[in-house]
């Protein structure tokens, strides 16, 4: 009886690791051969999306769970944070009654329009994504060229995006003001601040834009 339980315990060892190399061969199969394609004209597959998808939501949260964020939002910071937006965000993530950028609407994976998808994130998991930006999706990391102030600005109005009108969205900011692109800040903390996470915190991985 003894024997047949260890000789059946080492079948199932054996089988899993049997399994695990024939993952890794043709892993490296399709890493060597370029069976893969990268192109972004072809959409992800479901399971890629599904574990990019996955995996991008996990890692933001974990990575945001210590940062702080400020204790009440002004209009004051709003407008400025449209302003932000407007040079910055709008041509990926458009915004009420604006469409993205139709170049845009090439990348993969594509950039949500943020007007849905805002209400799904916490504002601290925002500033993460901001401040850190996300690994192969084009989101940059705008926490070296602009300081936290800038980005909790711009957060107080990416969470008030789901509730605007198109009206209320074109009488917010000026697209004009900062020049366009991804330019500027002061590279220095001002306002809230990372908890503890913030020297581990790293770029991540993802897509949230």
């Amino acid at each position: 009886m003894d024997d047949r339980k260890k000789s059946a315990g080492f079948g199932v060892v054996a089988g899993a690791v049997a399994a695990l190399a024939l993952l890794g061969a043709v892993g490296l199969f399709v890493v060597y051969t370029g069976a893969y394609n990268v192109a972004a004209t072809e959409e992800h597959a479901s399971v890629t999306r599904w574990a990019f998808d996955t995996t991008f939501h996990n890692s933001v949260e974990r990575r945001a769970d210590g940062i702080v964020a400020p204790e009440s939002v002004t209009s004051e910071m709003v407008a400025a944070g449209a302003e932000s937006y407007k040079s910055m965000c709008e041509h990926c993530h458009a915004g009420p009654g604006v469409e993205r950028s139709k170049w845009a609407s090439g990348m993969r994976p594509r950039p949500p329009h943020l007007a849905e998808a805002a209400a799904k994130w916490e504002p601290e998991e925002v500033f993460w994504i901001v401040r850190h930006g996300v690994k192969m999706s084009g989101m940059p990391a705008f926490g070296p060229t602009y300081d936290d102030e800038t980005l909790w600005d711009i957060v107080a109005f990416v969470k008030q995006l789901p509730a605007l009108t198109p009206e209320q969205y074109a009488a917010l900011g000026d697209a004009t003001a900062q020049g366009g692109g991804h330019q500027g800040g002061s590279g220095q903390d001002g306002g809230a601040h990372e908890g503890s996470t913030s020297g581990s915190g790293g770029t991540g991985s993802g897509q949230a834009n």
